[in-house]
């Protein structure tokens, strides 16, 4: 197995930023969030170790939002960087989820919901800015003129570098037209995106990664490995009966545990066969050759498998192999 010493992540353009950043980011959502029995999944000290893990591997891309384990997840990364330059690394957080029962306007992209919800996320992150700030979701009940003025005016004032827009697949027209907006307007127009895109996830190929394109749109997307999917720790047969799901909703059954997803992962195994690597980090790495995407977020549990998960930089896939697991899904995937 590749060995973190073995791994020198790359920088790779961050769409029309400007910026360049690390060839697989690091996704912190599971930083101190709780089980259903009352557990925290990854501790502050785990946490710790897991940046540490990824820094040794050149990784400079940290990704997180204000919601991640309460705001934890910001305390924590704000604690590790006070020994390390601030300005080597590249912070993403997002906003949008309600955060205090009883108050409508703690949720979404209202002006007195993003400006309170920044200054909390500065503070806990101890910095003076965010790199990247996502709104989390899009919001319907906020004009999007209106919410462009108010992120527009973090970046005037410092805090903010640049604006992304996380999880809006089916939306790409709402993106597309708040950019007209900036553009019109003169203000910062969103230049990163955050959809969920796998091998067998490939609703994005379509307007989606167009109106990227278009925009000059970094494209960073999470859920790489499929909720785990990807990663073979599921058997054909139990996880069509359910069996081996049965701590996990019908959702994932419904979208993942399918005949034809499981076709797509034997061409996986056999991939993966061919270049001495695991499903997982052929996953990574066919999403990492995939033309439009910059920079995948990748999480991890322990220290061993983020160490797997980044090795996936050091994997080369040829034209062909890349094709062949192209082609385990049919849709219009010609991008």
């Amino acid at each position: 197995m590749t060995q973190l010493s073995e791994i020198d992540l790359e920088f790779v353009p961050l769409g029309d930023t400007g910026l360049r950043t690390s060839e697989l980011q690091f996704g912190t959502w599971r930083f101190g969030k709780e089980t259903e029995e009352g557990n925290v999944e990854i501790d502050e000290a785990r946490a710790h170790e897991l940046l540490d893990a990824y820094e040794e591997a050149g990784g400079r891309f940290i990704d997180t939002a204000d919601v991640y384990g309460g705001g934890a997840s910001e305390e924590w990364i704000g604690d590790w960087l006070d020994d390390r330059d601030r300005e080597r690394f590249t912070i993403a957080s997002k906003i949008y989820w309600q955060i205090r029962d009883g108050d409508p306007n703690s949720r979404g992209t209202n002006r007195k919901n993003v400006r309170h919800r920044v200054d909390a996320i500065l503070d806990r992150l101890d910095t003076d800015y965010v790199d990247v700030l996502y709104i989390h979701r899009w919001d319907d009940e906020t004009p999007a003129r209106e919410m462009l003025k108010t992120l527009n005016g973090l970046v005037e004032d410092g805090r903010v570098h640049y604006l992304g827009a996380s999880t809006l697949r089916p939306n790409a027209w709402k993106v597309a037209k708040a950019n007209e907006i900036a553009r019109r307007e003169g203000w910062e127009p969103f230049t990163v995106s955050q959809p969920r895109y796998n091998l067998v996830d490939r609703e994005i190929e379509g307007d989606y990664l167009e109106m990227t394109r278009h925009y000059g749109i970094a494209v960073c997307p999470w859920s790489p490995l499929g909720q785990g999917f990807l990663t073979g720790k599921y058997d054909r047969e139990e996880g069509l009966t359910g069996e081996s799901r049965a701590a996990e909703s019908s959702r994932f059954e419904d979208a993942y545990l399918t005949e034809e997803n499981f076709d797509a992962h034997d061409v996986l195994d056999e991939v993966a066969g061919e270049v001495d690597a695991t499903p997982a980090q052929t996953a990574l790495a066919w999403l990492m050759h995939r033309d439009g995407v910059t920079a995948p977020i990748v999480g991890a549990r322990t220290v061993e498998q983020l160490e797997e998960n980044l090795a996936a930089a050091t994997i080369d896939l040829s034209d062909e192999q890349v094709e062949r697991l192209t082609e385990t899904k049919p849709g219009p995937y010609d991008f």
